[in-house]
C-alpha cells in the first residue's frame, strides 16, 4: 500500500470506519480520476488530496454512522454530481444496489469511467447511472418510490430538494439531505413541504468535519405520495411548495 492509501484508511479509521486495502485502494484511484477529469470539466472547486478525502469522501460516508445501511437494499443518488455521496457508500457497501441521477450527461460520462475502473459491478453488483431531470425520473414508474433511501449532496433549498427526492422513496423509506450545520431556519421553512410530499421530518444529526458544521436531515415517507407530485421539471426550483 502506497502513502495516500495509508492516510485514506488512516483518516477513515479516525472517524471510526474501517475500510480495507482494497476499499483504500478504489478511493485512491477515484481521487486521481477525479482530479484529472476536473482539468477538462468542472467536477469540483476541491482538489489537494486531503481536503478531498475529508470534504468528499468523509462527508459523503458519515452518513453510515447514523443510518443502518445494513439494512439497506438500494439506494438513488440525486444530483450526484461528481459521484457524491452516491460512489464513496457504494465503495463502503458493495452489496447495496446503487441508482445516480445527473441531470448533465457529461458528468455521467465520467461516473460510467469510474464505475469501470473500480470495478463496482465486478462481482455482478448493481450500479445504475442516469441521465435526467429528478421532475421526470421522479415519475416514472421504474423509479418512483422504489427505493430504501434517497441521498442528495446537491445544492438546492430544502422545500426544493424534498420534492426532487422524496418521490423515489418507498413507504417507510427515508430521504437523506445532507446540509451545513446551520439549517434550522431552512428545515423549519421547508416543513409545510415535506408534509405535502407524505412526509415527515424524523431526524437531525450534526456533527463536525475538518472545522466545518454538517448536517444529516432524515426524512421518512410516512403515506404514499400525491399523483400531483414532483410538478414538471423546473417549477420545483422556481415556485418551491
Amino acid at each position: 500500500m502506497d502513502e495516500r492509501q495509508d492516510l485514506i484508511k488512516e483518516r477513515f479509521k479516525g472517524a471510526g470506519i474501517e475500510i480495507t486495502d482494497r476499499q483504500a485502494e478504489q478511493f485512491e484511484v477515484y481521487y486521481e480520476m477525479l482530479v484529472e477529469t476536473n482539468k477538462v470539466m468542472n467536477l469540483t472547486a476541491v482538489t489537494e488530496f486531503e481536503e478531498v478525502v475529508g470534504r468528499h469522501f468523509l462527508d459523503s460516508v458519515l452518513v453510515t454512522k447514523y443510518y443502518d445501511f445494513a439494512g439497506v437494499g438500494n439506494f438513488i443518488d440525486v444530483g450526484t454530481g461528481a459521484g457524491f455521496p452516491g460512489i464513496p457508500i457504494k465503495i463502503l457497501y458493495p452489496q447495496i444496489s446503487v441508482t445516480l441521477l445527473d441531470s448533465l450527461g457529461k458528468r455521467v460520462a465520467f461516473l460510467s469511467n469510474v464505475v469501470d475502473n473500480l470495478a463496482l459491478k465486478k462481482n455482478g453488483e448493481s450500479m445504475e447511472l442516469i441521465h435526467g431531470r429528478a421532475e421526470d425520473f421522479g415519475r416514472d414508474p421504474r423509479y418512483r418510490e422504489q427505493y430504501d433511501l434517497c441521498l442528495s449532496r446537491a445544492v438546492a433549498n430544502l422545500s426544493t430538494l424534498s420534492e426532487y427526492c422524496t418521490p423515489f422513496v418507498k413507504t417507510g423509506g427515508v430521504f437523506v439531505s445532507y446540509k451545513s450545520g446551520e439549517m434550522e431556519e431552512e428545515l423549519e421553512t421547508a416543513k409545510p413541504a415535506i408534509k405535502e410530499l407524505g412526509c415527515k421530518t424524523r431526524a437531525v444529526e450534526k456533527f463536525t468535519l475538518d472545522g466545518a458544521g454538517r448536517s444529516l436531515i432524515f426524512i421518512e415517507r410516512i403515506e404514499k405520495l400525491s399523483g400531483r407530485y414532483p410538478r414538471k421539471a423546473g417549477i420545483p426550483a422556481k415556485q418551491p411548495l
